[in-house]
């Protein structure tokens, strides 16, 4: 009886595995995988840190407001700070003249002012800049340029008053027919209005310190010579950081 020829021995691939053959007795394992996290998971993440950020913002903000607000207070208690004062002493056209040409009408003014600065503050001294001054006859809007000076700048200690004299000049100064004739009017009458205006920079010295200088618009408008001449000292109106 012929023998039954044997069939063929089948080679196993690379990397096959027997599934009969338990894994766990196999030495290799495949690496655990990371678990995938859903978009919306990260989002919380980040909207967290965001909240966070701007909580803590929200807190240093308020503890900073806080300590403006009672350094402030401090200061105001210990030095009682006050605005200086300016009043007008006197005015006084030592040159008027109102000139009518068959070209125009024409003003020649020469003014002098003495403005009174007091320091009311017992604890600080003011410094100031160059001070300029523009000078102007009329109100209502309708007013007419009557020179530019400059005055240096100066120191007022604590409590102290300081006396500034201004000199301007109008010189050939070609005016409106009716606009002469309203400012003669006026000056005969010693009813013609005067305005002074003084734009300065004012610095604060505090225990030996000195503190950045400021700008400053004083305004002393509608003054006559008549309402001087009764002994008013009409007081100038101080606008801080306008000019």
């Amino acid at each position: 009886m012929a023998e039954t020829p044997l069939k063929p021995v089948l080679q196993k691939p690379p990397g096959f595995r027997d599934p009969n053959f338990p894994a766990a007795q196999s030495g290799f394992r495949l690496p655990p995988r990371r678990p995938l996290l859903p978009p919306s998971f990260h989002q919380r993440e980040g909207s967290r840190f965001s909240r966070a950020c701007c909580c803590s913002l929200c807190i240093f903000l308020s503890v900073l407001i806080l300590l403006v607000v009672a350094g402030c207070m401090v200061f105001y208690i210990l030095f009682d700070p006050k605005f200086p004062v300016f009043h007008v002493q006197s005015i006084r056209l030592s040159q008027f003249n109102v000139t009518k040409k068959p070209d125009g009408t024409y003003l020649d003014a020469v003014t002098k002012t003495r403005l009174e600065v007091k320091n009311p503050i017992l604890k600080m001294t003011y410094y100031y800049g160059d001070t300029e001054f523009d000078v102007s006859f009329g109100e209502g809007g309708d007013e007419t340029a009557a020179g530019t000076t400059a005055v240096t700048g100066f120191t007022m200690v604590k409590q102290s008053t300081t006396c500034l004299k201004v000199e301007t000049k109008a010189s050939n100064m070609l005016v409106a027919d009716d606009v002469g004739n309203r400012l003669q009017t006026g000056h005969r009458i010693k009813m013609l209005p005067v305005n002074v205006e003084a734009r300065t920079k004012i610095g604060l010295g505090v225990a030996g310190l000195k503190i950045g200088k400021m700008a400053v618009a004083v305004k002393c408008d509608g003054i006559t010579v008549k309402h001087l001449d009764g002994g008013d000292m009409p007081r100038c109106v101080i606008n801080m950081l306008k000019w």
